[in-house]
């Protein structure tokens, strides 16, 4: 089933960037939409952010809107997440995992990277 690793986080004051990473393997990564979900402490997992196989359409939550920017590298089987304007409540484990907003496999995530916004 191939496999997705994290890589990116920290610990960030409000306002600041990351840019998360995600490097896949094991299966065509070309050939799949893939999506950023996260989980804050005590929560479930929350949708943040889908881009299509080709890179060419791009979905966010409504939270993250305007502050984040996913893309992709089919070349280097590589997903990213530039996260701008961050906010305390931003702070969650990212996951990178395959399948579009309406179908995500949480199942397929790696360990995820933490991200921590906090003064």
């Amino acid at each position: 089933e191939g496999q997705l690793v994290e890589s990116g986080g920290g610990l960030v004051q409000p306002g600041g960037s990351l840019r998360l990473s995600c490097a896949a393997s094991g299966f065509t990564f070309g050939y799949f939409a893939m999506s950023w979900v996260r989980q804050a402490p005590g929560k479930g997992f929350e949708w943040v952010s889908s881009i299509l196989s080709t890179g060419g359409t791009t979905r966010y939550s409504d939270s993250v809107k305007g502050r984040f920017t996913i893309s992709r590298d089919n070349a280097k089987n590589t997903l990213y997440l530039q996260m701008n304007s961050l906010l305390p409540e931003d702070t969650a484990v990212y996951y990178c995992v395959r399948g579009s907003y309406n179908a995500f496999q949480v199942r397929t995530r790696g360990q995820g990277t933490q991200v921590t916004v906090s003064s």
